[in-house]
């Protein structure tokens, strides 16, 4: 169904009525748990049907509203084309203006947009999505040679994979540690932890042991829909293959449960060879998965008080991905 078909979008907030089928970051769980304030905005066709929604958070900070969205739009019923999207996200940006939000800033990496609003700062961006629905020894095919042989070298060197709640200290302190020797920071132990006690058994902890010493983490949260990886870590000099084992540990559990999607959250498009994006890439790739491009974007609703929050991020951080990562929105073009 065209644009002309469905006639221009009319956006207007809708109660949550997320159900396992749904991606887990659009729940009311997560969004109460990583804002301030949250809801969905629902896109209605011309007849009055909702076409699609958008699950937001909303944290205040420094006397500004911040809009993050945790998860692209997610189409409902026939789906929604890349145009009715956008213009959709247009309405959305009016509805935040009117309700005084100050600026949207980089989504999180579970929210992969296919398109972006008029005066928003984009950048291309992407992710890695396993299909969970193939039989195990298709999932292993996908896989390239060395992936698999680093899955059999850490089997026979005895890596154990435990998982539980308990572990969730445990793996927030060596993802810590792993982000802090590329000079990366994680979010607080309270937020995370926060975030688990709201999503009870729909988080899931991997820890990667050998003779009783912790090789490698990996913490997803999930649903039928998908599950997404938040963050991992690994020992200064693991074991060779831990964090491979690690991951298809991971996806052998959630295909055991249902779940339908694996999903790496985040890479960097056409990233500069030598460098840690170009290594998270291939580490990624090489697991079999589909590259699904899309983007990542930022608008300024209230343009001096993005102006000033935009410099802030420069001086303190160099920048967000978006800074980064926008210099290659020239020529950059979505596979449909």
């Amino acid at each position: 169904m065209s644009v002309s078909d469905i006639g221009q979008l009319r956006t207007a907030p809708v109660p949550i009525n997320w159900h396992d089928g749904l991606p887990i970051p659009a729940s009311e769980q997560f969004l109460r748990a990583v804002g301030d304030d949250y809801g969905w905005i629902g896109g209605f066709d011309k007849a009055g049907e909702c076409r699609c929604i958008l699950p937001y958070s909303i944290i205040s900070k420094l006397n500004c509203r911040i809009v993050r969205f945790r998860h692209e739009t997610i189409p409902l019923g026939n789906g929604l084309e890349i145009e009715a999207e956008r213009q959709f996200l247009d309405m959305a940006m009016e509805y935040f203006r009117s309700i005084h939000i100050d600026m949207v800033v980089p989504a999180g990496n579970t929210a992969l947009f296919r398109t972006y609003p008029s005066g928003a700062i984009a950048a291309p961006y992407g992710t890695y999505i396993k299909d969970l629905t193939l039989a195990e020894d298709e999932l292993l095919a996908e896989m390239d040679a060395g992936c698999r042989k680093n899955i059999r070298r850490a089997t026979r060197n005895a890596v154990e994979i435990r998982t539980g709640r308990d572990y969730l200290h445990l793996a927030y302190e060596m993802s810590k540690q792993t982000m802090a020797r590329t000079g990366a920071q994680l979010k607080s132990y309270g937020e995370i932890a926060r975030l688990a006690d709201a999503l009870g058994e729909q988080v899931c902890i991997f820890v990667a042991f050998q003779a009783g010493i912790i090789q490698a983490c990996l913490v997803c949260v999930f649903s039928n829909h998908t599950a997404y990886t938040l963050y991992g870590g690994t020992a200064a000099n693991p074991v060779q293959g831990a964090m491979h084992l690690l991951h298809w540990a991971a996806m052998c559990q959630f295909k055991e449960l249902g779940v339908k999607r694996f999903n790496f959250t985040g890479v960097r498009i056409d990233p500069v060879p030598g460098t840690k994006q170009e290594g998270i890439l291939t580490f990624k790739a090489r697991f079999g998965g589909q590259l699904v491009r899309g983007y990542t974007w930022k608008h300024g609703l209230n343009r001096m008080k993005f102006a000033a929050y935009s410099f802030a991020v420069r001086l303190l951080h160099g920048g967000d991905v978006v800074d980064a990562e926008q210099g290659k929105l020239a020529g950059y073009q979505l596979a449909h």
